[in-house]
C-alpha cells in the first residue's frame, strides 16, 4: 500500500502544481466550489487514465510512450503562454479576469494525466486491486488538486496579474521537465 501511495503522490504532482497556477489565475479569490470542481476534475482524470492504460496493455503503451511527452509539452505550453498573456494585459476597469475556461481545465487534465496512463500497466505489480489503485490515485490527486487551487487563490490574491504570469511560466515549465525528462532522462 506505501508503494501506491508513493505512486498516486507521484502522479499527482503535476496536477497540483497546475490546480495551484488555476487558484493564483481566479479573481478575487477561487471560491471552495471551484477548488472541489477543479480537484474533482483532475481527480477524475488521474483515476480514470491509469485504468484506460490497464486496459489497453503493454501493446499500445508504448505508442502512446513515444508522444505522451510531446501532447503534453504542446498543451500545458499553449495553456502557460495564453495565461501569461492574459498576466499582461491590463486590467478592466470594472472588474477582474474570470478563472480559466472549461476547455483549459480539460486540457490541462489530460495533459497532466497523460503519463497516468503508461502507469496503469503497472497496476498488477503493485500487488493491489487495480480499481482500488485507480481510486487511490484519484482521491490523493482530488485532495492535492483542492488544496492546490486554495493555496494559489491566497498566494494570487496578494500577487494579483503577477501570479497569473507565473501561473502561465509554470505551465509551459511543468510542460517542458515532462518533454526534457521523457527525451533525456528516460521518463
Amino acid at each position: 500500500m506505501i508503494t501506491l501511495l508513493a505512486l498516486a503522490l507521484a502522479l499527482s504532482m503535476d496536477a497540483f502544481a497546475a490546480a495551484l497556477c488555476d487558484g493564483s489565475a481566479s479573481r478575487p479569490r477561487a471560491s471552495k466550489a471551484r477548488a472541489l470542481y477543479v480537484g474533482l476534475a483532475f481527480g477524475g482524470a488521474q483515476a480514470l487514465m491509469p485504468l484506460i492504460g490497464y486496459g489497453l496493455g503493454l501493446a499500445f503503451v508504448s505508442v502512446v510512450r513515444e508522444v505522451d511527452h510531446w501532447i503534453a509539452f504542446v498543451l500545458l505550453s499553449v495553456l502557460g503562454v495564453r495565461m501569461m498573456r492574459e498576466g499582461l494585459r491590463p486590467s478592466p476597469s470594472q472588474g477582474t479576469p474570470a478563472p480559466r475556461g472549461q476547455w483549459a481545465l480539460f486540457a490541462t487534465t489530460i495533459a497532466t494525466s497523460i503519463d497516468a496512463a503508461a502507469a496503469g500497466v503497472t497496476l498488477p505489480m503493485l500487488g493491489q486491486p487495480v480499481l482500488l489503485a485507480c481510486a487511490v490515485i484519484g482521491v490523493v490527486t482530488f485532495a492535492l488538486s483542492a488544496a492546490g487551487v486554495l493555496i494559489g487563490a491566497a498566494a494570487g490574491a496578494a500577487a494579483g496579474h503577477r501570479a497569473t504570469i507565473l501561473g502561465g511560466v509554470m505551465l509551459v515549465g511543468i510542460g517542458s521537465k515532462i518533454l526534457v525528462e521523457h527525451l533525456f532522462f528516460g521518463g
